[in-house]
């Protein structure tokens, strides 16, 4: 595993529960609103080893509830099963963030039932994708993440970052509607930071987002707006 790094607690990054975020380093995508784009290229090495991140796990494992394991995109870590196997044996919830690029590995985790909750960025609408996500994608393999999601038993959530350059009314409708009414469905409005890749983004306005959820909301009872204060 190439980790980049820990965030000892968290109460957001898995609903519920008391968790600590781990950054995996590397990613296939290039998203231009990744909160997260120093961890984007895949060469290099770990800034910490496994054995600090299950020290500092078996230290605290009777005060967390679960492990939330981010990136970088998680599911194309080569060691990523052994590495969850490893956190079960503790006695702790695993939370997943990917990007769905790698449905055999997801179908593998949930199958074995190694991962309690998955978090899956939907970029956009398909016409869209590869501008959306900076790379060349393979829709077959986010159309069968998004079925496997949909076929299992655990807990999950789809999620769209949303720009005003990126995203038409339109599109996040049409993507509510790939999704499904019965699925939980998170809108993250873009906010720029020193670790975006590109910085002439914008994020939607208060009341964009009341009108977004408005037209939405009917329909897509499920569907919520995490920056939506």
């Amino acid at each position: 595993m190439v980790i980049a790094g820990i965030q000892k607690v968290t109460l957001l990054d898995y609903p519920g529960e008391v968790a600590c975020t781990i950054f995996t380093k590397g990613c296939n995508f290039h998203c231009p609103f990744c909160q997260n784009s120093s961890l984007i290229p895949i060469t290099g090495e770990g800034d910490i080893t496994e054995d600090e991140v299950f020290n500092y796990l078996d230290l605290r494992k009777n005060v967390l509830d679960g492990v939330v394991i981010t990136g970088g995109e998680p599911l194309i870590q080569k060691d990523i099963k052994n590495f969850i196997m490893k956190i079960k044996k503790l006695g702790l919830l695993v939370k997943v963030d990917t990007n769905g690029c790698n449905p055999k590995m997801l179908k593998e985790l949930i199958d074995a039932k190694l991962i309690d909750y998955v978090a899956m960025d939907i970029k956009n609408i398909y016409s869209k994708y590869d501008t959306t996500a900076g790379r060349k994608v393979n829709l077959k393999n986010i159309e069968e993440s998004v079925e496997i999601l949909k076929a299992s038993s655990i807990d999950y959530e789809f999620r769209t970052t949303i720009a005003k350059e990126l995203h038409s009314l339109e599109d996040i409708r049409n993507i509510c509607e790939l999704v499904g009414s019965d699925a939980k469905y998170y809108l993250q409005n873009f906010e720029d930071s020193t670790d975006v890749i590109n910085h002439s983004l914008h994020g939607f306005s208060r009341d964009d987002l009341l009108m977004i959820k408005d037209y939405l909301k009917e329909s897509f009872p499920k569907m919520e707006i995490r920056t939506l204060s």
